[in-house]
């Protein structure tokens, strides 16, 4: 009938947007343009988006059926996204697990994802060999084997039907408080991440360059790696951190963006002269994230960088980014990570589940249409972490009256001494700021009359020398009576996984029957 439309059947209804719509569209607009590099190698758009396509056709070759999980186990390389894009794109979820995971951890993770295929690294082959898992003889290795089955497929889209509410990628937690959970992220809730980056912090151009630095096998850093390059810039790829060769890189490339963990700078300001012979001025944002980021080294980095540069975001795997703290805030708002970002809403909720007052603190929930999509057959897990719409990584926080979000700790972090609730942060920046502190770390030990006692765990700087009595004066200076340390340890260095995280678990078992 004249002025009405057909009703829209299967081949006419949207499919929304997957990973692959942005790097296709930019191979039409400039196929000839630089996307990816990693060392001497490097992808054009056009040679990019091919071998994405054969990727998936590799995956039609092995008879996966639609749905069917893949393991990736690999470092950072410029395989990395194809690998990651072309399978989802087949409908075939990746399963991400990092280069140094153990053959125990990656044996779990493979049989809890039921993956049929495992693609390898060389510096993984070994392991990929020798452990078990559903995939049975089904090993990819990137290198000769993987190139040869690309030659074997022709570069043609796939042909599965997937939608943005598709899951792309299943990374799993560290497994901090238990067992590892498989966090399942859609295609539609990264894009919305990356749209909401672009936003935010304004480098993610065509005209844009990215430094990739953190492992990809995480979801915050396939996103740096990946969000560049959806939009039509560029981005290299650093295999491992080492800081001269992060400086070298910003310089080389002109980089006008970089994302360092705590861990980063702190090796970047035990440079001489903290790398100044590394030009980095090109760069518009330098991110920080994945771990607290503390107050006594925000004023050097920021005299190194330059103002007007940092960005501290706080956020999850299973939540994407929550919060940012622009650059103006750095020094005015003291250990904040800032206003939600966009898109997102943020609420400290007391145990009862109603609202704390500004200053009082609470757990910390948001929502967003960036949240995950549950975890992997775990919807008991799943609903635990949910108050109706608004989830919950664990984290305890305050907000100040002008909406500013302060994270005070972890909630499995608290320390239970005394009767009182104390959380370890607060006594980590004290220590943190004392000039010859490198790192610090402070946990709960059982104790007989405490129930649990405060634990200062502390790396010197080299070249530095720092007593007990030194630290317990500066603490006492500065915090209540019964949050300070019952005990300083020295390390010369703290446990700390592939992201910069603080270990804590790893401190108390090896305290375990120590006086």
């Amino acid at each position: 009938m004249t002025g009405e439309r057909p009703s829209p059947g299967p081949e006419r209804r949207r499919r929304g947007i997957i990973l692959t719509d942005g790097i296709r569209a930019a191979a039409r607009r400039t196929p000839t343009k630089v996307a990816l590099a990693e060392g001497s190698r490097q992808l054009t758009y056009r040679q990019l988006i091919e071998r994405v396509d054969r990727v998936s056709q590799m995956a039609a070759a092995f008879g996966l059926p639609v749905g069917a999980r893949v393991a990736l186990l690999a470092p950072n390389s410029l395989e990395y996204i194809e690998v990651v894009c072309g399978l989802a794109a087949a409908a075939h979820p990746v399963v991400t697990i990092g280069p140094n995971a153990s053959v125990p951890e990656i044996e779990y993770i493979l049989g809890h994802a039921e993956t049929l295929l495992l693609v390898a690294h060389p510096a993984t082959e070994q392991k990929a060999r020798s452990v078990r898992g559903p995939h049975g003889e089904r090993v990819v290795i990137i290198g000769p084997d993987y190139e040869s089955r690309l030659a074997s497929v022709r570069a043609s889209p796939p042909t599965a039907a997937v939608s943005e509410d598709d899951i792309f990628t299943v990374p799993y937690t560290s497994g901090a408080t238990g067992r590892p959970k498989g966090v399942m992220l859609s295609h539609r809730c990264r894009i919305l991440t990356a749209f909401g980056m672009a936003a935010e912090h304004a480098c993610y151009s065509p005209d844009d360059r990215a430094l990739a630095t953190t492992p990809m096998f995480h979801g915050s850093g396939f996103l740096m790696a990946f969000a560049p390059v959806f939009f039509g810039g560029f981005a290299e790829i650093l295999p491992r951190f080492e800081i001269e060769q992060l400086l070298a890189a910003a310089a080389r490339i002109k980089a006008t963006s970089v994302y360092m963990v705590p861990t980063h700078f702190a090796a970047m300001l035990a440079l001489p002269d903290h790398g100044r012979r590394h030009d980095i001025a090109s760069l518009k944002t330098v991110f920080s994230g994945t771990a607290p980021l503390a107050q006594a080294m925000k004023e050097p980095i920021i005299e190194r960088i330059g103002e007007g540069r940092l960005v501290e975001r706080y956020g999850s795997t299973e939540a994407s980014i929550v919060t940012c703290l622009r650059p103006v805030d750095q020094l005015r708002k003291i250990q904040c990570v800032g206003l939600p970002f966009p898109l997102t809403e943020v609420r400290t909720l007391d145990e009862n589940g109603e609202e704390c007052p500004v200053g009082v603190v609470g757990e910390l929930y948001s929502r967003s249409p960036f949240m995950f999509s549950g975890y992997l057959k775990s919807p008991e897990q799943t609903a635990a972490a949910y108050r109706g719409e608004w989830f919950s990584a664990g984290d305890m926080a305050r907000r100040d009256d002008e909406g500013y979000v302060y994270i005070v700790d972890r909630k499995n972090d608290m320390i239970i001494s005394g009767g009182e609730n104390i959380y370890p942060r607060e006594i980590e920046e004290v220590l943190l700021a004392h000039p010859s502190v490198a790192e610090a770390a402070v946990v709960g030990l059982p104790h007989d009359y405490w129930g649990e006692a405060v634990t200062a765990f502390v790396v010197v700087k080299t070249g530095h020398d720092v007593g007990r009595e030194a630290l317990m004066a500066l603490c006492e200076e500065q915090i209540a009576r019964f949050k300070l340390p019952k005990e300083i340890r020295f390390l010369e260095r703290l446990p700390r996984n592939t992201l910069g995280k603080v270990l804590r678990r790893e401190l108390r078992e090896a305290s375990k029957g120590k006086p």
